[in-house]
């Protein structure tokens, strides 16, 4: 027989144990996914930086000098297409112009150490956006964590820190108890951190098919096989920015008349 001051569980405490359970799993998981995509962004930012200054300068002038042509041969053969052409080309030199400017003092993102992987969990796991449970606790920890995720970027561990003390000491982070509106919010917190574990497995797919990460993996195994990918990319450029420095040289820089034998001379 049971004690005599043994209290029985009841169903809806039960559920809620198992629900909470369930809800530590889910916000583990999130947060570990949170920072797979932080870090996969992070890691996108720094090779993309390395890539225009590898690159960025070489494709620059390539497309200046292209320009130059298309609009040295719209002056000599003037039509729409001509014309389109010259202004398409000056349009994309003008893009590649403004990706390599400002890079000189970009150095990439440093290596993230354990600590500070470790406090952006601890600090995802606790004031994640979907995590909230009325629009104005949503709002509040959208603008702590978008703050979180800027701290991760510059890697300042203090300032991690202090966000997560911040929340853990507001008046928001306190719940009330009872069992029935416990587990009803258990329940939606699950669901949301559901949806957003499926958002984050979506964008995480979206970027690892992009242009940029599949270069990005291509470098990585051309150096793990001794080859420097980027430099070889950078030669194949600078023989084309000097084929098309002879094209440019060898057009015209006005229309010249070309004289047939049925042309006439004036005595």
């Amino acid at each position: 027989m049971p004690e005599p001051n043994a209290r029985l569980t009841k169903p809806e405490e039960e559920e809620l144990a198992k629900k909470k359970a369930e809800l530590s799993v889910l916000e583990s998981e999130l947060a570990e996914q949170e920072l797979c995509l932080t870090a996969l962004r992070s890691e996108l930012s720094a090779f993309e930086v390395l890539y225009l200054k590898t690159l960025g300068s070489r494709y620059a002038e390539l497309d200046e000098i292209e320009a130059k042509i298309a609009e040295r041969q719209a002056r000599l053969h003037p039509s729409k297409a001509t014309q389109h052409n010259a202004a398409e080309a000056r349009e994309r030199a003008a893009t590649s112009r403004a990706l390599t400017e400002g890079l000189g003092n970009e150095t990439g993102c440093a290596p993230k150490s354990t600590t500070l992987k470790s406090l952006y969990r601890e600090v995802a796991k606790r004031i994640h956006p979907d995590l909230a449970t009325d629009p104005m606790d949503r709002v509040r920890r959208e603008q702590l964590m978008a703050d979180a995720n800027r701290a991760y970027e510059a890697g300042d561990e203090e300032r991690l820190r202090t966000i997560l003390h911040e929340y853990e000491a507001s008046p928001e982070s306190f719940k009330g108890e009872g069992t029935a509106a416990e587990l009803v919010r258990v329940i939606r917190k699950i669901a949301q951190i559901k949806k957003r574990l499926a958002r984050i497995e979506h964008e995480i797919e979206i970027l690892k098919k992009s242009e940029l990460f599949e270069l990005k993996i291509r470098v990585e195994r051309a150096t793990s096989a001794g080859r420097d990918l980027l430099q070889e990319m950078a030669e194949d450029l600078s023989a084309q920015i000097e084929l098309s420095r002879q094209r440019l040289q060898k057009l015209p820089l006005k229309h010249e008349t070309i004289w047939t034998s049925t042309s006439r001379t004036r005595s």
